[in-house]
């Protein structure tokens, strides 16, 4: 069983930058893909950022050019480099994993963009 454990969320001013990590465990294959959704009360799940195992990335249009994804295959990790960022970025922050068609869920960190 595949787990997932956030770290790097929290309350930062607007305008300032945290980075995310996401460390997978329990399987011995590289994921073909890990990334980053959110979720707002009321609101569905959607995605930030997504990064495959050759390293090709999508972005959502909101966070293009302030958002960076990346991954270390070899310690099963995946980074979300979040810069300039706004108080409508605040959301719980979800890692995302897909393997095999399977897909697994963090538990959710919480960042918050206020002043």
């Amino acid at each position: 069983q595949v787990r997932l454990v956030e770290s790097g969320g929290g309350l930062v001013q607007p305008g300032g930058s945290l980075r995310l990590s996401c460390a997978a465990s329990g399987s011995r294959f590289s994921p073909d893909a890990m990334g980053w959704y959110r979720q707002t009360p009321g609101n569905q799940r959607e995605l930030v950022s997504i990064i495959t195992k050759d390293h090709t990335t999508d972005y959502a249009a909101a966070v293009k050019g302030r958002f960076t994804v990346s991954r270390d295959n070899a310690k099963g990790t995946v980074y979300l480099q979040m810069n300039s960022l706004k108080s409508e970025d605040t959301a719980v922050y979800y890692c995302y994993y897909r393997s095999f068609g399977n897909r697994y869920w963090g538990q959710g960190t919480q960042v918050t963009v206020s002043s």
